[in-house]
C-alpha cells in the first residue's frame, strides 16, 4: 500500500502570522490541527514540510538537521514575500529547537518551543525512537515481517543522528540571544524529552516576558495529546499579548 505523505500547510487568516515546526520524524500534520485552530482566530499559519519526513524512512537519512533548517528558513521567508511583515514561530520537538534558533538570529514577534530539548544526552534512546518510527511506517505499506527485518538490517540513522545531536548543543548554546517574548510548553509525561529542558531553556533566554507551562497529563506531541484544547487556548493568549502593530 502506498503511505500518502504529509503536505506543508498555508491557512490564511489576518495580517498576523504564525510559522508552525513540526519535530523530528514528524510531519506538518502535527501542527495542523493548531494552526486550523489559529486560523479561525485571526492569524495566518505556515507549516513547513521538512525533506525526508514523512516519506519512507530512508529517505530521512539522506537529509541532515541543518537540511531541515534550511526549510524553516525558506518558509520564514515565504511568508516575508507573501507581505506578512511580523511573524511569530512556534515548533514541536525538533521545530522548538528551530524556533528557538530562529527567534535568536530573525525577526520575530514571540516564540513558543514545545518539547524542545536542550540536549539529546542518549542517542541510544532516539536512535530505538528512530528505528521505531522506521518499523511503523514500513508496516503501513503492508511489507512482511521478513522484509521489514531485511530492511531494517540496513537502516543506520547514526551520522544524522550526531549531527542532530551537535545541531540541539550549538542552538542551546545561544538561547541567551533571545530578547522577544516567549512561551515555553512542555509536557510532563514527555518520554523523548526530559521535562528539565523546558526549564533550562526559561532560564537561559533573556526575554523580559516569558512564561513556562506545565501539562500534567501530555507526553510528547503535545499537540495531539490530550490537554490539546488548553494548549490551543494558550497559545492564542499568548498571541494575543504580543506587540503586534496589525
Amino acid at each position: 500500500m502506498k503511505v500518502s505523505a504529509p503536505k506543508p500547510f498555508f491557512f490564511e487568516g489576518g495580517p498576523r502570522a504564525v510559522l508552525m515546526l513540526h519535530g523530528f520524524t514528524g510531519s506538518s500534520a502535527d501542527v495542523r490541527m493548531l494552526g486550523r485552530f489559529l486560523q479561525k482566530e485571526g492569524y495566518t499559519c505556515m507549516g513547513p514540510q521538512y525533506r525526508g519526513h514523512g516519506v519512507p524512512p530512508e529517505e530521512l537519512l539522506e537529509f541532515g538537521p541543518n537540511d531541515w533548517w534550511q526549510d524553516v528558513q525558506d518558509a520564514y521567508h515565504a511568508l516575508k514575500d507573501k507581505g506578512y511583515a511580523e511573524i511569530a514561530v512556534c515548533g514541536l520537538s525538533l521545530g522548538g529547537v528551530m524556533s528557538l534558533r530562529l527567534a535568536s538570529e530573525a525577526s520575530v514577534k514571540g516564540v513558543v518551543p514545545m518539547c524542545a530539548p536542550t540536549e539529546i544526552d542518549a542517542e541510544d534512546r532516539l536512535y530505538k525512537g528512530v528505528q521505531a518510527y522506521a518499523r511503523e511506517y514500513k508496516s503501513r505499506e503492508d511489507k512482511s515481517t521478513e522484509q521489514i527485518e531485511r530492511e531494517m538490517a540496513d537502516f543506520k540513522p547514526m551520522p544524522t543522528l550526531t549531527d542532530l545531536r551537535a545541531f540541539v548543543e550549538e542552538t542551546t548554546s545561544r538561547l541567551e540571544d533571545i530578547f522577544v517574548p516567549a512561551l515555553v510548553i512542555q509536557g510532563a509525561k514527555d518520554r523523548m524529552v526530559d521535562p528539565q529542558s523546558a526549564h533550562e531553556i526559561y532560564e537561559a533566554i533573556n526575554a523580559f516576558q516569558k512564561e513556562l507551562l506545565m501539562y500534567e497529563h501530555s507526553g510528547h506531541v503535545i499537540t495531539l495529546d490530550k490537554e490539546k484544547e488548553k494548549l490551543h487556548q494558550d497559545v492564542l493568549d499568548f498571541l494575543e499579548t504580543l506587540d503586534w502593530s496589525v
